[in-house]
């Protein structure tokens, strides 16, 4: 594969199943889905782990959590562990970061060679609240994202095009100057992440009464395995919302899939405008996905495809056009990914990471590889762990009873088929494929061992409780607001 450029291209809390390369016929997303008729849409694709911190130190290391200790929104990656981009500056490539890192801090040594506008973890320890995982801790703001639901703008609208704006100045300026080797920038955006305020020109494309209601949304249907009871109850929504907050909620959360599509298709205009377009490859992914009220569940913190689940679309040079694979992937996969592709030398510690360059898997279907997530923060009081391989999926909870869904005739996750008569062979199967990877009881009481000594360094849990939660972290000059 000839070296290029790469532009990666991040967005936070977007569902794969809200793009219309990706079957969904009432989101709009034309930008989106012309990169990925332009290049491979894989179609299984999933974050190491369903929260922001933790997922982009996965992505950031090439490693699972169980082998960093990035736990929860607590503790933000500050380069002790190597990333790509540690990697490509030691051998003189240019890497760069515009928007939303949600790092420890702009000061520590994270790999870039510049960061620009960058959004980091808030001062005084991050989301302190997702450290109580005894059932304690409520993110009260959570349901007045949605009962505020609507057109506006919010900090983070506003951010986006901050960013976008930067990206455009970037490529402009990247391409008046052009380099002697490969170039790697991230563009990293905010949205779909709430605030469930809408720009209004992207809200109007989706009337509330027009939207489709979400699936197992009742609270007579809903599942209730007690991690999703933890969820709600973590979230402040054990009582369900009112048809009217739903449909908002939906018609914002849409809408805003459209806004950051749009913003995409502005930085993507202005690298084929500046001529690098035919030399630089095009990698889009998500930090993880939203449940949007399927399941009757809103936010990440879950295994359902809804909020594990991530886009994931390649494209440029070497890439099959319109190409769809169902290999599962994660976000470690992007490591190699991204040395690949811009030449960078290989180290014999390369064989260590648990990840393959989607360059490699994207010519070759291989239904049983495995896709591994794992969640040790907020909403859970205890860890579960996700095995996708195949048609099936087996959520591993510590102390809590397993589930096993067959994705092929079930993509929706409405039948939990653990326990059923004739799937205890394929729970076996699955969790011995686990424990080859983690210990699942053994990292549980690792992460909490963590967990509980960064709440003695705070004051305790009930110091913890008092302080409350802020909703989401401050974009850049916002300060963040406890409740």
């Amino acid at each position: 594969m000839k070296p290029q450029n790469l532009l990666l291209i991040l967005s936070d809390q977007h569902t794969p199943k809200a793009m219309g390369c990706s079957g969904n016929s009432v989101v709009q997303t034309p930008n989106l889905d012309k990169l990925a008729a332009r290049g491979t849409r894989f179609s299984s694709a999933y974050c190491n782990s369903p929260i922001c911190v933790p997922a982009r130190a996965a992505l950031a290391t090439g490693r699972y959590i169980h082998q960093t200790g990035y736990w929860d929104n607590s503790r933000g990656y500050e380069g002790s562990v190597p990333s790509w981009g540690h990697r490509l500056s030691h051998f003189g490539y240019g890497v760069e970061s515009i928007g939303k890192l949600h790092y420890r801090s702009e000061s520590d040594p994270t790999g870039f060679d510049r960061q620009h506008l960058p959004m980091h973890i808030a001062p005084g320890g991050g989301a302190l609240i997702g450290v109580l995982r005894d059932g304690s801790g409520v993110l009260k703001k959570y349901r007045g994202y949605h009962d505020d639901a609507g057109p506006g703008e919010s900090t983070y609208t506003r951010y986006d095009r901050k960013i976008t704006a930067r990206a455009i100045e970037w490529i402009q300026e990247k391409s008046a100057e052009p380099s002697d080797r490969p170039w790697v920038l991230m563009v990293s955006f905010v949205c779909p992440h709430p605030p469930l305020q809408c720009p209004p020109a992207f809200y109007e494309l989706y009337p509330p009464e027009d939207m489709p209601l979400p699936y197992l949304l009742d609270e007579a249907e809903r599942p209730n395995h007690p991690a999703m009871v933890d969820h709600r109850r973590f979230q402040d929504c054990d009582e369900p919302f009112s048809e009217d907050v739903v449909r908002r909620s939906v018609s914002a959360y849409f809408g805003l899939c459209s806004y950051l599509d749009h913003n995409i298709g502005q930085v993507m205009d202005a690298l084929e405008a500046s001529g690098m377009g035919a030399d630089t490859r095009v990698v889009y992914t998500s930090d993880h996905g939203e449940a949007n009220g399927n399941h009757g569940l809103w936010g990440k913190y879950n295994m359902y495809d809804d909020s594990v689940g991530v886009p994931m679309i390649v494209a440029g040079k070497g890439i099959p056009e319109g190409g769809v694979v169902d290999t599962p992937v994660t976000h470690v996969d992007l490591y190699p990914t991204i040395l690949q592709g811009v030449g960078a030398p290989t180290l014999d510690e390369d064989a260590d990471f648990p990840g393959t360059s989607l360059f490699d898997l994207m010519h070759g279907e291989q239904k049983d590889r495995l896709a591994f997530s794992e969640y040790h923060a907020g909403a859970s009081n205890t860890a579960y762990y996700m095995i996708r391989k195949g048609r099936y999926k087996f959520v591993y909870y510590v102390g809590y009873p397993n589930q096993l869904f067959d994705l092929e005739n079930d993509p929706e996750e409405r039948e939990d088929l653990a326990g059923r008569e004739g799937y205890a062979g394929i729970c076996r199967e699955m969790e011995q494929a686990l424990r080859a990877i983690v210990d699942p009881e053994a990292v549980d009481r690792l992460a909490k061992s963590d967990q509980n000594v960064r709440i003695a360094a705070f004051g305790g849990r009930e110091a913890i409780r008092n302080m409350g939660a802020f909703g989401y972290t401050p974009a850049p000059g916002e300060k963040a607001v406890y409740e």
